[in-house]
Parts: structure tokens; C-alpha cells; sequence
């Protein structure tokens, strides 16, 4: 049943992605096309920027400490999917930084390194632990940082449909999956930015739901 679920999220995480995209398309205005200055920045654009291109180069870095150290196939291959899935977010948020004329940090913080070093000392059952217990404060923080760029009513729609898919009560109907719609704003660099969000939103979700389902496995809890 866990594992249809987190099946299930990952194939309308696949689909909201392409809405988004076309949502995107249609929703952005003339202004924001062209590079935008720097000086057009915000400080919490910024800092958004700041927190989240970290954010992604650590859950890189620690998914190739999983992919390497662990001896659980199924952390192993949570931690190939950090490597894949936050790879591609960070280039599509580079793309973005680099219209708008934002330089991102190419390291990651003082927080983000000690984490990495501790782990870095874990063997096995306590890697596995402790990495997984990371990933889900890591996720849960990360989620809190783009639904703050997110449209709220459309959220607790998408939400309410994420636990419906999973506790089953709609799995015999045919429907399409609502979409994560991007706060609106007329500054083209935020607008920009929280369409990101809403596109990263649905996978970063789907991380921390397995992740999570990972968590209370690797600690021996009955996950039924």
C-alpha cells in the first residue's frame, strides 16, 4: 500500500510538472522577458535564492555519501534520486538566476558542511539513521521555504488531493491532477522565482514523503 502511494505521488508530480510549465507560459507577463538587473533583486528573492541553491547543492552532496556508504539498497537508491532530481533543480534554478542577473552560492553553508562531515563519519545502520532523519528536517524545510511562493488556496486543493491518492479514496476515478500554481507577483525576477517553486513543490514533496517512509524503516518502525 506505502509503496503504490509514493507511486502514485511520483506520477502526478510527473504530470503537475507539465501543467505548471504550460501555467508558465501563459501566465507570464512582457516584462518579465529579457534580463532583468540586478538592482531589480529583492532581498528576499535574494536570500530565497541564497537558501534554496544551498539546500540543493546539500542534498546532492549527501546523496553521494548515501549512493557510496550505505548498505541499505533502498537508502542507496534514495540517495541516487537527491542526486538526480536536485541536480536538475538547481540547473533549472541557475537558469533562472542567470536571467535575472542573481549569482547563487556555489557552496554550501557552515550548517550544511557539518552535517555532510558527521555523516561523512557514519557507518552503515548509523548512516542509514541518521542520513534518513536528515533528509526528512532537510525536505520539511525546504517545503516551507517554497510554499511561502506559492498560491494557498490552490495548495490546500493540491494537498487535500495528495491524501485522497494516497489513503486510496480516489484511486478507481479518473481525474487529472490539480496543479501547484505560483504566487502572483509583478515583479518579473519573483514571479519568476516562485514559478520555480511551484514546479520544484510537487518532487520535493514526493522526496519527503519516501523519505519519511525510509526514516521509520531504517529505526525499525512498524511502517504499516
Amino acid at each position: 500500500m506505502r509503496r503504490m502511494s509514493i507511486v502514485t505521488l511520483a506520477l502526478v508530480a510527473a504530470v503537475t510538472i507539465g501543467c505548471n510549465r504550460d501555467n508558465r507560459a501563459e501566465n507570464r507577463s512582457p516584462d518579465a522577458v529579457g534580463t532583468t538587473g540586478a538592482r531589480d533583486v529583492s532581498n528576499s528573492d535574494k536570500d530565497f535564492v541564497r537558501d534554496l541553491a544551498i539546500a540543493g547543492m546539500a542534498e546532492v552532496e549527501l546523496g553521494k555519501l548515501a549512493a557510496e556508504k550505505s548498505g541499505n539498497p533502498e537508502v542507496k537508491k534514495f540517495g541516487q534520486m537527491m542526486i538526480d532530481d536536485h541536480s536538475k533543480a538547481s540547473d533549472d534554478l541557475k537558469a533562472v538566476t542567470s536571467k535575472h542577473g542573481i549569482t547563487p552560492p556555489t557552496a554550501v553553508d557552515d550548517k550544511h558542511r557539518k552535517l555532510r562531515d558527521d555523516l561523512a563519519g557514519k557507518q552503515g545502520a548509523d548512516f542509514d539513521r541518521e542520513y534518513m532523519e536528515a533528509m526528512v528536517e532537510g525536505h520539511d524545510d525546504v517545503l516551507e521555504k517554497l510554499e511561502d511562493r506559492i498560491d494557498q488556496q490552490k495548495l490546500a486543493e493540491w494537498k487535500a488531493e495528495m491524501s485522497e491518492q494516497v489513503s486510496g479514496e480516489k484511486r478507481k476515478e479518473r481525474m487529472e491532477a490539480r496543479t501547484v500554481v505560483p504566487e502572483h507577483s509583478d515583479n518579473p525576477v519573483t514571479m519568476a522565482l516562485n514559478e520555480w517553486a511551484a514546479s520544484a513543490y510537487p518532487i520535493v514533496y514526493a522526496h519527503r514523503e519516501r523519505a519519511k517512509l525510509l526514516e521509520n524503516s531504517v529505526k525499525g518502525k512498524n511502517t504499516h
